[in-house]
């Protein structure tokens, strides 16, 4: 196994992936990622393909695919087209310097046979460049064909890899619009849930600043109901007036607080109390006037269809 594929299997086998889940992860099918790992690129449609799915390997596996690719380029086909090479065929002509001794003693039959050769070797010449030129021929022919072929055998691989690669853009790009739209939905959970956090606090905030008020209790004289204000530093009073009505507050002594007046409808009476551990709130007409403390509205224990006039008391502590 080259250096190359052993590296790609350890980082695939730290993962936990095995070459099923890798191929669900890259789509690429299964046979060109043990390819890969045992360095058997003859498999491969091209060696484009082999870069590309390198690559993909080595990112789906957390590896930095630049460094894979430039530490082990040697392991790597190169990305280049067959180039054909044809063989020529060099005639060469036999040197044969024509040493002619001339004497009175050589026999005139040794020059008619040299003149002799000299003119059949010269009428062959055109035959022979004629049958070399037929070979080359022939052979171009034949590389066309063979090359064509492997072209045809190679054009369904490619496709389908351009199929693969389309569906692979396709599911990457649908991963990202839901990893969006969980995001989002993450997000505004997020900020609900701050919402929700924020109102319970302010409210809890409003309690506090409320406090606590008591069941109020009838004091025994059938118009006057008691109350204990307790938990808080705040003692603010409030008297809406829902129709005419008299309304005067005091303290333990009898000591006016708010001097008793007659009010009209939709009139209001404020008082801070802050400073005071009892008052009593007079209502000449308590049908007429809604009694709040700190924001909670104060009932009376007893109607006031009963007893048209009413005192509320609220101690503090």
């Amino acid at each position: 196994m080259a250096e190359l594929g052993n590296r790609l299997k350890e980082a695939r086998m730290a993962k936990g992936y095995s070459l099923e889940d890798l191929q669900e992860i890259t789509k690429i099918q299964k046979r060109y990622l043990s390819a890969i790992e045992e360095g058997n690129f003859s498999v491969m449609p091209g060696a484009f393909y082999v870069r590309a799915f390198i690559k993909q390997y080595a990112e789906a596996v957390g590896l930095d695919a630049t460094e894979i690719l430039e530490t082990y380029k040697n392991e790597i086909p190169e990305n280049r087209a067959k180039e054909a090479t044809s063989a020529s065929t060099a005639i060469q002509q036999p040197k044969g310097g024509t040493n002619r001794r001339t004497n009175a003693n050589q026999p005139s039959s040794t020059i008619k046979t040299t003149s002799t050769s000299s003119r059949k070797m010269s009428d062959l010449m055109p035959k022979i460049a004629v049958a070399v030129i037929v070979v080359a021929v022939i052979a171009i022919v034949w590389f066309l064909f063979v090359h064509s072929a492997s072209n045809e055998d190679t054009t369904p691989k490619v496709k389908q890899e351009q199929t693969q690669d389309q569906t692979t853009t396709t599911t990457n790009k649908a991963v990202d619009e839901q990893e969006k739209a969980q995001k989002a939905a993450d997000e505004k959970a997020a900020a609900d849930k701050a919402a929700k956090e924020k109102a319970a606090a302010e409210k809890a905030k409003k309690a506090k600043a409320a406090g606590t008020l008591s069941e109020g209790q009838d004091a025994g004289d059938g118009a006057t109901t008691t109350y204990t204000l307790t938990d808080t530093k705040n003692f603010k009073v409030r008297v809406d007036m829902t129709g005419d009505n008299w309304v005067g507050i005091t303290d333990q002594n009898g000591g006016n607080l708010s001097t008793g007046k007659m009010y009209a409808k939709g009139d209001k009476l404020e008082y801070d109390a802050k400073d005071q551990s009892y008052i009593r709130i007079r209502l000449g007409a308590a049908s007429y006037g809604k009694v709040y403390v700190n924001g909670k509205e104060v009932k009376l224990a007893v109607p006031a269809s009963q007893r048209v006039t009413q005192n509320i008391v609220i101690k503090t502590k």
